[in-house]
């Protein structure tokens, strides 16, 4: 078993605990838009599994869950790809099914047309709850002048976007696995877990990473993720999937005007069957990438 395969299979066992308990019964069409470049294949591997992880803490709380994958930047057509639907408001399963279809074959990306493509082709639930998750290593390759930062905030309207991107984040305590819209951080806490942090900011990424998607994320209410503290492996890749599937959580929460009491950002905590579960993998090796 190779190092992104045994990491994919370290992501399936995390579970959360400690959430509140009142059932909402509200959709959530959470949709993933991912870069298909050539280093991207670790985070290809750790998608089903925190999706799995996710759609496990939202039907437990009641939750109706549909996933959309798209990818963009891939050379299946030759260039620059603007968006292809791998899985249109599917199930937690047939997003992992999905995902074995992602390719590594592009090289010219642009997260704005990929965000773009998911948008006007999901097939979204009438009232749901939308969240969009963008996963890519490269700043934005401008395939399309009229996708501007004021449009896309437009477009998504009162939809939620995390980005998963090479940009550094820190805050009082030292680095931090990604900041919030509030400037709240998330730290690692050296056991597979994570805290909260205050004076979140947000470091220079590569190119235009922090202008164009980071801020894009939290003008739109979500959180900017340092996708090199994923590939890092061992107990921070876990410390990293961990705070972004509960504050996730804690998102889609604050989207449901019907939800009860949020808990406190860092206070959600893994299982004591997954924690161990995940510790047994401690020694898995950072991504492997031919960037």
């Amino acid at each position: 078993m190779n190092n992104v395969t045994k990491f994919a299979v370290l992501m399936c066992p995390l579970l959360l605990t400690s959430l509140p308990t009142k059932l909402s019964g509200v959709t959530v069409d959470v949709i993933v838009v991912v870069d298909e470049s050539g280093s991207m294949a670790g985070e290809h591997a750790w998608l089903p599994g925190m999706i799995t992880s996710l759609n496990s803490a939202l039907t437990g709380l009641g939750y109706d869950t549909r996933f959309g994958l798209y990818g963009f930047g891939n050379g299946l057509s030759g260039g620059a790809n603007s968006g292809r639907e791998l899985l249109d408001a599917g199930t937690a399963a047939a997003f992992g099914t999905a995902a074995v279809s992602l390719v590594t074959s592009g090289g010219t990306e642009d997260g704005y047309a990929g965000l773009n493509f998911a948008l006007n082709n999901y097939s979204f639930t009438s009232g749901s709850i939308v969240n969009y998750i963008l996963v890519t290593d490269e700043d934005r390759d401008n395939t399309n002048v009229a996708l501007t930062f004021a449009g896309m905030q437009a477009a998504l309207g009162a939809s939620l976007l995390n980005a998963v991107v090479d940009n550094p984040f820190s805050c009082a305590a030292g680095t931090a696995l990604g900041v919030d819209s509030t400037s709240t951080g998330y730290r690692a806490n050296g056991s597979g877990g994570f805290t909260s942090c205050a004076s979140g900011t947000v470091g220079n990424g590569a190119g235009t990473t922090e202008a164009d998607y980071v801020a894009l994320a939290h003008a739109l209410g979500g959180a900017g993720w340092d996708l090199n503290q994923l590939r890092a492996g061992g107990l921070t890749a876990d410390s990293f999937t961990a705070a972004f599937v509960n504050i996730k959580v804690q998102e889609i929460q604050q989207q449901d005007p019907g939800s009860s009491a949020v808990p406190e950002p860092g206070t959600l905590l893994l299982s004591s069957a997954a924690l161990g579960a995940l510790l047994a993998f401690r020694r898995v090796r950072p991504f492997q990438t031919n960037r």
